[in-house]
């Protein structure tokens, strides 16, 4: 005769279906790392006995996404949060903001925070989370998406991202074709995954085009403007100067403007100019960006509905999505006439 329900425990359940307790309560929190046959084994079992979980208010999770950034002083930043949320208006969920204050990596403080909060999903943003981070959070049931990964993603993260390689080769391309042959290249990091994958379509982009590699053309910093400033000014000083840069993202390209502007050069008519990323500031500046549009509002978007279908028991077909980029020409690039 089967025990009444409000007898029954988890630990009975698996007793009587020969698996684990974990294995329960990954049956009955819908998750896919069960074999069919057990899950459904467990599942006749628990409607037999007529189980109802009683909810434990520690683990029940909140109508949140936690939106974690390492820094948050960017309109880049901006537009991954307006991707977020709109994903979160269209689910009924809130969206917290929170930052590693300029580390890669968050401390041990962000992660109690979150796992007090028990968001339903964590999107991490041009971050790198531990291995232990990554198992706690598991150990809630709290998935997590990493949007701009810095590192290579292992195999199980689920990551969002966009095609940097053929970006940097496309922007590289385009200034070869309007006649460039000193193209000089402000990388970001070069630590960082996207930054790397820029340079490499660089680089690529000359070979293929039968034109050396000059590392002397070639600088890095981070995404900011200071950093574009710098690099420019290093790159101006040279006896044979380039007559073109590509800059690792568009905030770069304004320190490149302003570098340009300090020493008396026209921008496309003495250099031309390409960034990356297309954030709104590109279309404002004198003369507009030329750049790569990345789609950073629809990348944040398919990281947040990743988070919300992996909370919900889904599967994801692939783990690493990457969003196409393209060019837009804009006034800051023309056909190289000599000097």
């Amino acid at each position: 005769m089967p025990a009444k329900a409000s007898k029954v425990t988890i630990a009975d359940i698996a007793a009587e279906a020969g698996v684990s307790v974990p294995t329960v309560s990954k049956v009955m929190n819908g998750r896919s790392d069960v074999a069919p046959t057990t899950r459904q084994r467990v599942e006749e079992i628990i409607r037999r006995h007529g189980y109802q979980r009683r909810t434990d208010e520690r683990y029940r999770k909140s109508n949140l996404l936690e939106l974690m950034f390492h820094e948050l002083e960017s309109a880049w930043a901006l537009e991954i949060i307006r991707g977020v949320e709109k994903v979160a208006g269209e689910n009924g969920m809130a969206v917290v903001l929170s930052e590693s204050q300029g580390r890669l990596r968050p401390g041990q403080s962000w992660l109690e925070n979150v796992l007090a909060r028990r968001p339903v999903g964590v999107i991490a943003v041009f971050s790198d989370l531990g291995a232990d981070q990554l198992a706690k959070l598991r150990a809630r049931d709290i998935p997590v998406v990493v949007v701009d990964p810095v590192g290579e993603p292992t195999p199980e993260m689920h990551s969002i991202g966009a095609t940097n390689w053929q970006g940097g080769l496309t922007a590289t391309r385009h200034l070869i074709e309007l006649g460039h042959k000193r193209i000089a290249m402000i990388g970001g990091p070069q630590n960082v995954l996207c930054s790397r994958a820029r340079v490499d379509g660089y680089r690529a982009a000359l070979e293929t085009a039968g034109l050396t590699v000059d590392p002397e053309l070639m600088r890095h910093g981070d995404f900011h403007v200071e950093a574009g400033h710098k690099q420019m000014l290093a790159l101006l000083a040279l006896e044979n100067r380039p007559t073109a840069v590509f800059a690792g993202s568009d905030l770069q390209a304004v320190g490149v403007y302003e570098a340009a502007r300090a020493a008396g050069l026209r921008i496309p008519d003495d250099l031309s100019v390409i960034g990356f990323d297309d954030l709104p500031v590109a279309r404002w500046v004198g003369p507009p960006l030329t750049t790569v549009r990345q789609p950073l509002q629809e990348m944040a978007a398919a990281g947040a509905r990743m988070a919300i279908t992996l909370a919900g028991g889904g599967d994801m077909e692939h783990h690493r999505v990457e969003l196409a980029t393209s060019l837009v020409v804009r006034s800051s690039t023309a056909p190289y006439t000599g000097r």
